[in-house]
């Protein structure tokens, strides 16, 4: 069963989710989000933490940019692909960028203007930073890196004719447009969760904090902003940030003059809670909604679909790494040297005169070579004799070095693999015998379990006598007047579902923070809004507090 760890990095946060695929069924097995500023321990600690040693890895561009160009779509195949190239390099001349220094991958999208014209949405980065990135996850199996705003459209399978902008909220964020089925665009807004992280920090001085802080603030429309029970101190922080997103996303849709109809969120501003709400406030005529993957099972109540989104780029990477998405976009198909290669050998502005001296006296000596070996040998082609005699004693020297080291090396290779291989069979004897005692362990177990599940069953019938009223009068008192219930049911044990409509988010929203804050049920989550006619239907879960 094939499988792919994804690693989204960032500066100082990594998210991690490892999918394994099994025909057409997709599992996340592991994920996580880690915060450090030693990038190269955190990621050797998710290798190690989630077993993938041989695993293949699929991560993203460190800093991407991206341009466009206009082909006409009647060329041929190879035409087209120098086409593609010539107006690459004629746009690195005109920015003044050194094409040489840059590496790209081009999409071929069609052109909604001009039906005999075709649009080559270009990705390009600097070499050195796909260098820097193959170096960070060296001794490890990497074949998959990509941008991120292609590769978060793989979390949206079978794509449909609905013209769709998936708003990616990271450190930074960026706006991938796809019109008819189809990537059309990439924006990229530098604007994101960096500038909120920056202002809470002053305050916490821990990016892990700021970032738990995110998550247990509730923001408010402007119509529910008067039934907030308490002002967050951190809202200030947060606000003005979104709002700068919502203007600069509303200006790109009017001046490409893109008719969208859904908006999905990801990305980490998606911890803040009704984010969504706040969004489909500033975009009354869309569908804007929180991005899940799209092998998640929403009907699934074991699940916590709020920590799957909030890795959805490591998990858009790996299904990259897996195969899903634009295969064309993968920059990791040469390797480390080649590009090191390419970084030695590239040429930086124009020949100079030196290297014309050089050409000058390289022929005089093939010149010289010409001449009468009949005669006898002057000074010069003496020392000439002896510096070439000495450059074949040194290069015959290195190569025997060259030899032994390469022996050496590969001997400590062998080494290291037959270590590597007996600490793996160590570890297999270890978890081995660790699942023989937990089998033996579990017969005591379970002679305890069942003494333990007599006395559970007295307490907890003694502290559910009551548990059910109080726990409707609550709701009774509590309900606002605009929200209907369509059911409440208990089904097993403490667990509550509740089924309500309302003909506003703000009030949804609103019945969703009473619960959580008088603590009527424990452990709330909640479906995102599913609009029925004029009715909005969201289902609440929770637990009672006993």
């Amino acid at each position: 069963m094939p499988k792919s760890l994804g690693l989204y990095i960032e500066d100082n946060i990594i998210k991690y989710a490892t999918v394994s695929k099994d025909r057409d069924n997709f599992k996340v097995e592991a994920f996580g989000i880690k915060f450090s500023d030693n990038i190269d321990e955190a990621v050797k600690q998710i290798v190690n933490e989630t077993y993938s040693y041989k695993v293949p890895i699929s991560t993203n561009l460190s800093d991407e940019k991206y341009t466009y160009s206009e082909l006409f779509s009647l060329l041929n195949q190879k035409d087209l692909n120098k086409a593609v190239k010539t107006e690459f390099e004629y746009f690195c001349n005109e920015n003044h960028k050194n094409d040489n220094a840059l590496e790209y991958r081009n999409l071929l999208v069609p052109n909604l203007d001009d039906k005999d014209k075709v649009t080559s949405l270009y990705a390009y980065t600097e070499k050195a930073d796909i260098v820097g990135r193959l170096q960070l996850l060296s001794g490890f199996k990497v074949n998959s890196l990509s941008p991120l705003p292609i590769s978060i459209a793989n979390l949206i399978r079978g794509l449909d004719n609905k013209n769709k902008v998936i708003l990616n909220i990271e450190n930074n964020t960026s706006a991938t447009f796809i019109i008819n089925g189809k990537i059309h665009k990439v924006e990229l807004i530098n604007i994101g969760m960096e500038e909120i992280f920056s202002n809470i920090i002053t305050k916490e001085n821990s990016y892990a904090k700021a970032y738990e802080i995110c998550k247990n603030t509730t923001i408010y429309t402007s119509q529910g902003r008067n039934l907030q029970v308490e002002e967050n101190e951190y809202i200030e922080d947060i606000m003005p940030v979104l709002y700068k997103i919502v203007e600069k996303l509303k200006q790109i849709i009017a001046d490409n003059k893109l008719d969208i109809s859904e908006i999905y969120l990801t990305g980490l501003a998606t911890a803040i809670n009704n984010i969504d709400l706040y969004f489909q406030e500033n975009f009354p005529e869309m569908q804007c909604e929180i991005l899940s993957p799209f092998f998640i099972q929403k009907s699934n109540i074991k699940l916590n679909i709020k920590d799957y989104i909030e890795v959805n780029s490591a998990i858009a990477l790996a299904l990259q790494g897996l195969g899903i998405g634009n295969k064309e976009i993968n920059f990791k198909n040469r390797g480390t040297f080649d590009f090191l290669k390419e970084l030695l050998t590239m040429e930086i502005g124009k020949p100079s005169s030196k290297n014309n001296s050089i050409s000058n006296v390289t022929s005089k000596l093939k010149n010289s070579f010409k001449e009468d070996f009949s005669k006898p040998l002057d000074n010069i082609e003496k020392n000439m004799i002896r510096f070439t005699a000495g450059i074949l004693i040194l290069l015959i020297v290195y190569v025997g070095l060259s030899s032994v080291l390469i022996n050496q090396i590969n001997k400590k290779e062998t080494e290291i693999e037959a270590f590597i291989d007996d600490s793996q069979q160590k570890t297999s004897d270890v978890t081995n015998n660790t699942r023989l005692i937990n089998e033996r362990t579990t017969q005591y177990n379970s002679m305890i379990d069942k003494i333990n599940e007599a006395n559970n069953k007295l307490t907890e019938s003694y502290a559910k006598k009551n548990v059910l009223p109080n726990f409707l009068t609550e709701i009774m008192f509590n309900i606002p007047k605009e929200v209907q219930l369509l059911s409440i049911k208990n089904a097993t044990g403490k667990q509550i579902e509740i089924e309500a409509q309302s003909k506003e988010y703000e009030q949804l929203g609103y019945f969703i923070a009473k619960i959580k804050n008088e603590n009527i049920l424990t452990d709330v989550t909640a479906t995102s809004g599913v609009r029925q006619g004029e009715f909005i239907l969201v289902t609440i879960n929770g637990n009672l507090p006993y």
